[in-house]
């Protein structure tokens, strides 16, 4: 590295038209970053915030040597249940995370250090709260420098698998289970479904699709309520489209006679891949179509068609069609930040989480005791 380089110097951008004008630095910072999921790329992260955000809320911390972009954390600012800042993208996104160039002009622990300051500043009267956090991710660094008071909390599971073929994944399973995948797998080729991956000027259409799908596929059941509302569409759409064009989504269509029967929305990185959505028709379950062992069967060929991942996620939950594969178990974390003066804040947050966690063992207590079932 060249030991001439300026100091970083750290600013924010607090406007939505700044940070859409980040998207081509943002995303060779992407690039250059050795912990970067997805969730993280400015196509994800600016197409939530035009869906989600609002306005004067916008906090993101950016750090540049030499004019060149080489650390960002891209965060907002909350004012309920308390002040916090929390990373663009939450509760639709499976990881959250900070950029940071893995070969910056100058010294590495400079940069780290001028985010963490960028952060500080921003934490004088608002606790930073970043949630599922994965193993490994470049925050942690920042939350064991941290100065002021701390709390690392679990978050969500996650599973994931090698990124192997589906051969290769199939053989890690005991033999019995083995011969039901592979028996599985002859079905859906004796059924005659055909895969497409979709080129990226046709995902937003195809995105379309799978939400309609999805929605089908849940009717009468129980379905994540934020799946079907417009501005979910209008997110998935218009940041798979610019995903797809960069190489970090990949949208794939399963016709059937000529029809579209599932269609699945997959994130690629070197760090990861791993399904976010799909959708199928109730016509495959009624045909006995295993649609799991489809799309993981799909994700695996996207590795080997050249598409670079560490490690095959299978995302947030702990689903038993999920465990029936022998993934990884990982827990994602709960990072939380804080100063001084945001230090009540941080107090009446760890409050309210104990709280939520005692009334979730509480219903699942209640569940187990038969709820409102009379004793016999």
């Amino acid at each position: 590295m060249p030991s001439g380089a300026a100091a970083p110097v750290v600013s924010v951008c607090a406007d939505t038209a700044g940070f859409g004008a980040l998207r081509e630095e943002w995303n060779r910072l992407h690039r250059a970053c050795a912990t970067a999921t997805p969730f993280q790329s400015h196509a994800w992260l600016h197409s939530w915030w035009l869906s989600y955000g609002s306005a004067g809320r916008l906090r993101v911390v950016l750090v540049r040597q030499d004019g060149r972009l080489v650390a960002a954390a891209p965060l907002m600012r909350r004012l309920r249940p308390f002040p916090t800042l929390t990373p663009l993208g939450t509760d639709i996104s499976d990881f959250s995370d900070v950029l940071v160039d893995a070969d910056p002009p100058g010294p590495a622990d400079a940069v780290l250090d001028a985010l963490g300051a960028g952060l500080w500043r921003l934490a004088r009267t608002s606790v930073i709260d970043f949630r599922e956090v994965r193993p490994g991710s470049t925050v942690e660094a920042l939350h064991d420098r941290w100065r002021g008071p701390r709390r690392r909390l679990d978050d969500s599971a996650c599973l994931e698998l090698p990124a192997l073929p589906m051969d290769d994944l199939v053989q890690r399973l005991p033999r019995p289970r083995a011969q039901r995948a592979r028996a599985k797998m002859r079905k859906l080729d004796a059924t005659g479904i055909e895969r497409r991956v979709v080129p990226p000027a046709e995902v937003g259409a195809s995105v379309r699709r799978l939400l309609e799908l999805h929605q089908l596929q849940w009717q009468e059941r129980k379905v994540t309520t934020e799946h079907v509302k417009p501005r979910f569409a209008e997110h998935l759409s218009r940041s798979a489209t610019l995903m797809a064009e960069t190489g970090d989504a990949v949208v794939t269509e399963f016709t059937l006679d000529g029809t579209v029967v599932a269609a699945d929305l997959t994130f690629v990185s070197p760090r990861l891949a791993g399904g976010y959505l799909y959708g199928a028709h109730p016509e495959l379950r009624e045909r006995k179509i295993d649609v799991a062992t489809m799309l993981l069967r799909s994700c695996a060929q996207h590795l080997q068609d050249g598409s670079p991942a560490g490690v095959l996620s299978l995302l947030r939950g702990t689903e038993p069609y999920k465990l029936h594969w022998r993934p990884e178990r990982l827990v994602n974390q709960r990072l939380l930040l804080a100063r001084a003066g945001s230090a009540p804040q941080l107090a009446a947050l760890l409050a309210d989480v104990r709280a939520r966690s005692l009334a979730r063992a509480a219903r699942r207590a209640w569940k187990e005791r038969g709820g409102d079932r009379p004793s016999t």
